[in-house]
């Protein structure tokens, strides 16, 4: 194994030259992955040599991402590139987080990054609603239909157009399209472009619900309770809710005490609230 030297710290540091790093054994690696960690403690970042053990640690270790990747091989091949991808940004992470006085092999410390990384890639671009697998599948076709039918006319598709290229029913691509919308969820936090204070968040145009609707509900309960009262306590309700005179005035226009006006309302009162109870 070829070595070159650099300066680093006041003395003279010897970093492995290695032809093709990627082709190591993972049981090479390990050793290996020792003695570059041991040269970044001493080298000067940002230096040649510092991005060469760097670099070199990287393509060593990539064997943690094949196998942490493995884990989801079910998702299909199209999907693994991506994952593999995003288990590389765990890698090197872990990478740049290693120091050896951890007293733990790197490679116990780099998986939980790597398979962290990528469930992270799941949570932040899985389906936000169940949809079924046809449609899944059938909306990744849909893309790519959508995307040569539009380079090729200029224009957006029609769903009879989307459906001769795909050879599928047109009732099918109108499913995928509706499918495509549980892919990803917005959040009602998210920012609305083009709004007139351009502040103004998705949650400010859903509509809340209205406490007044609940009123509705017990005026259509109250009106068959209020229709069975006698002439005289529908007019001393109307008086005094409608109207809203005192109960001394409604004393004055019935010609009775406003004490006896006071006991009429509770006990109309509390024979509606009774009848509204038994209601609910």
């Amino acid at each position: 194994m070829l070595t070159t030297t650099a300066q680093a710290a006041g003395r003279t540091v010897e970093v492995p030259e290695i032809a093709d790093p990627s082709k190591v054994a993972p049981k090479d690696a390990r050793e290996l992955s020792k003695v570059f960690f041991d040269q970044l403690t001493v080298l000067e970042e940002g230096t040649p040599e510092y991005q060469y053990a760097r670099n070199t640690l990287i393509e060593m270790n990539m064997s943690l991402v094949r196998y942490a990747a493995g884990r989801f091989r079910s998702r299909g091949p199209e999907e693994m590139e991506d994952i593999v991808q995003v288990g590389m940004i765990g890698l090197i992470k872990a990478i740049d987080r290693f120091e050896l006085t951890r007293e733990v092999e790197f490679t116990s410390f780099a998986v939980p990054y790597i398979v962290g990384e990528i469930k992270r890639f799941f949570r932040d671009t899985s389906w936000a609603v169940h949809v079924p697998r046809r449609l899944q599948e059938a909306r990744v076709q849909l893309a790519r239909a959508n995307e040569e039918l539009r380079s090729r006319l200029g224009r957006t598709p029609t769903t009879r157009e989307l459906s001769e290229l795909m050879s599928l029913p047109e009732e099918e691509v109108v499913d995928a399209q509706l499918a495509s919308n549980g892919y990803r969820s917005a959040s009602l936090d998210a920012a609305i472009s083009g709004s007139e204070d351009g502040e103004s968040a998705l949650a400010d145009f859903i509509g809340d619900e209205d406490a007044a609707l609940g009123l509705v509900e017990d005026f259509h309960a109250l009106a068959p309770m209020l229709a069975e009262l006698d002439e005289r306590d529908r007019r001393i309700i109307h008086w005094r809710f409608v109207e809203e005179l005192t109960q001394k005035e409604i004393g004055e226009r019935l010609g009775v005490s406003q004490m006896h006006v006071s006991r009429l309302i509770t006990r109309m009162l509390t024979r509606l609230r009774e009848g509204m109870l038994t209601t609910r």
